[in-house]
């Protein structure tokens, strides 16, 4: 502790001997210090802030009739992208920046430095975006801002009617190619309907329902062609005399009885369309057969009794109309055979063609799926193209996005910076560092012993003894001299730094 001690007191000392050359590099460091600092030209700074209203009416009332945009992604990616090389050259032209750039290494500079001196700031909770700038100029300063201010609200709108255009128009290409899609397709149906006529549904009805009618309709035609050949076959039983007829062991079927047979005759159909449904214990099937053998009771009874009232008929004018109704009979025989050869040629067709109907109906079922397809795509493709339109037009409405200046850059009267009097300060704390340590080197490059203990330690002798020195008047008013003009030249050094500060203080 006492050697450390030592060699602080001796550095001390060395200071103090070599004190006019620190005092000397003092003032030379402060001086220029304090002229350079002075002569740092002032950075102005201005700063703008606006606020991006994205909450429209507009965007609830509208947004299930079509895609509304959003707006504050778009605000957040312009100010993000507002530094953006072209930008930024446009900032140079607005404010003919450019002018003074002779050559392409100039402009580059510029443009580099005028980057880095933009800031962009935002709060996202609040859409307040702020833009500021320094220069020495505070015209530029206020141009600047104001330039980057106009880019970042032109810029949010910038491009939305070109991008409306483009979809719209590629919509509209699809809708063409679809529209042909569509022609083609329903060509295609009407081609295959007019080829497979025979085989495809009529009226709702397909083939299999249609089958299934040609052989009911066949079934009932060879029923009216059965009991037509027993109505002309009684009557031909008639004119020829057979006895039988009026008896009264005839059957029903042989007596000739136009009303009740007419009843009897519906019955019998009706009866044979419900065994085609039911059993014959069917309480239906049940109640018809027991109402045709009452018909068939009663007119036995009405022949016994025409029989006995007209023994003499064969003889009479009844065997002319006789063979009248067998005239009849033969024609409706006729006619009912006729509609049988049909329907049995009928059915026969729709039995050779039953193969091909799956597969025909296969491939229509095909036909119409892509034609739905395409139509419902194209359907659809109209929708969203008068969604695009309507949304290009809600893009292009300033009211879904309003920008609202809150602060707007003005031309700075006073300066930011630089911070003078820290740098006077500074200044002056590195004059007096710079001194001290110019008189601690020189007193280390020369050294000389100041006390007896360092001429020991140094050459390791024992002193014997020290001689003083003896002042004399003239060498103690000179040292005093020394003394008072070393304390004016430090206290001028900090009055000249009171000085400079107050002019600072006073400037700003």
């Amino acid at each position: 502790m006492e050697e450390l001690t030592s060699q602080l007191l001796s550095s001390l000392k060395g200071i103090w001997k070599y004190r006019w050359h620190a005092l000397i590099v003092m003032w030379l460091v402060a001086v220029i210090g304090w002229i350079k600092v002075a002569s740092l030209p002032d950075d102005y700074q201005t700063s703008a802030r606006v606020f991006v209203d994205t909450q429209s009416i507009l965007k609830p009332l509208l947004s299930s009739m079509t895609s509304v945009p959003n707006v504050e992604q778009q605000v957040s990616i312009m100010s993000r992208t507002l530094l953006s090389r072209p930008n930024v050259e446009r900032v140079m032209r607005m404010v003919d920046l450019d002018i003074s750039a002779k050559t392409a290494r100039d402009h580059e500079l510029q443009l580099d430095e005028l980057m880095s001196k933009i800031k962009i700031g935002g709060t996202n909770s609040y859409d307040i975006y702020s833009i500021t700038y320094n220069d020495k100029n505070p015209k530029l300063v206020r141009d600047v801002v104001q330039s980057l201010l106009t880019i970042f609200v032109e810029g949010s709108f910038k491009g939305k009617k070109g991008d409306s255009e483009k979809a719209v128009q590629f919509i509209d290409d699809q809708i063409k190619n679809y529209e042909d899609k569509l022609i083609a397709a329903e060509n295609t149906v009407k081609e295959f309907k007019l080829k497979n006529s025979l085989l495809l549904p009529r009226g709702g009805v397909d083939y299999g329902a249609q089958l299934l009618m040609s052989s009911d309709s066949l079934n009932m035609a060879k029923l009216e062609l059965v009991e037509a050949e027993q109505s002309r076959n009684s009557i031909k039983s008639q004119i020829s005399g057979d006895e039988p007829v009026l008896d009264t062991d005839l059957s029903p079927s042989a007596i000739q009885n136009p009303e009740i047979d007419g009843r009897i005759a519906a019955l019998n159909k009706n009866l044979d369309a419900l065994r085609m449904q039911y059993t014959e214990l069917h309480p239906d099937i049940v109640a018809a057969k027991h109402l045709i053998a009452q018909l068939e009771a009663r007119k036995l009874e009405e022949s016994k009794l025409h029989s006995n009232s007209d023994p003499g008929k064969n003889y009479s004018p009844m065997l002319q109309q006789l063979k009248v109704a067998l005239t009849e009979a033969d024609a409706k025989v006729a006619a009912i055979k006729a509609r049988v050869q049909e329907y049995t040629m009928r059915n026969a067709r729709l039995m050779s063609q039953s193969n091909a109907v799956p597969e025909v109906e296969s491939q229509l079922a095909q036909l119409n799926r892509d034609y739905m397809i395409n139509k419902e795509n194209y359907e659809k493709l109209v929708g969203r193209r008068e969604a695009a339109k309507l949304s290009g037009d809600l893009s292009l409405n300033t009211e879904m996005m309003a920008f609202k200046i809150i602060d707007p850059p003005t031309v700075p009267l006073t300066p930011v910076g630089p911070n003078r009097a820290l740098l006077f300060s500074a200044v002056l704390g590195g004059a007096l560092v710079a001194g001290i340590v110019t008189a601690l080197l020189i007193s280390q490059i020369r050294p000389t012993f100041l006390s007896p203990s360092e001429l020991r330690e140094a050459t390791g002798l024992m002193v014997l003894g020290t001689v003083l020195m003896n002042w004399t008047e003239a060498e103690k008013v000179k040292r005093k001299r020394g003394q008072y003009g070393y304390a004016l030249a430090m206290a001028g050094l900090f009055f000249l730094y009171g000085g400079v500060m107050a002019a600072t203080l006073i400037k700003t």
